[in-house]
């Protein structure tokens, strides 16, 4: 399980550090070494919460490379269905911003999830609205 998962991660390394803290306001670099040693894992999984309904659990999978500006893709799988199956294309600063969130949510709440930006994004949900 992801919590697990959160509460034993080890900061990254200093050097990862400074390549993406110069990516995120001084508030949000308290978490960043947390924020990347979970990058540095290529996965997460968690329970994505549902209003009115039970959470729907998901696994998100991304390759792992070391620079901040890097393309990376991001692939969710909605309760272990091959047909539940996303993916998003994003920079590994941006991705590593939403896993920022998603310690800072689990710090509140102990649920694992994205916020709902990542979600957004991910289900292009903005294209659509704009059209």
């Amino acid at each position: 399980m992801s919590s697990e998962l959160i509460e034993k991660l080890e900061p990254a390394d200093r050097e990862d550090i400074n390549l993406y803290a110069p990516f995120y306001p001084p508030a949000t670099r308290e978490i960043l070494p947390k924020a990347l040693s979970l990058y540095k894992k290529g996965y997460l999984e968690g329970q994505r919460q549902i209003e009115g309904s039970d959470s729907i659990t998901f696994v998100a999978t991304w390759p792992v490379s070391r620079l901040p500006l890097d393309l990376t893709c991001c692939r969710i799988q909605f309760n272990g269905q091959a047909e539940l199956s996303y993916q998003v294309t994003l920079q590994n600063s941006e991705l590593v911003n939403y896993l920022i969130d998603v310690i800072n949510a689990y710090k509140r709440s102990q649920a694992v999830d994205f916020p709902q930006p990542f979600y957004r994004k991910l289900l292009r949900i903005s294209e659509q609205t704009q059209s």
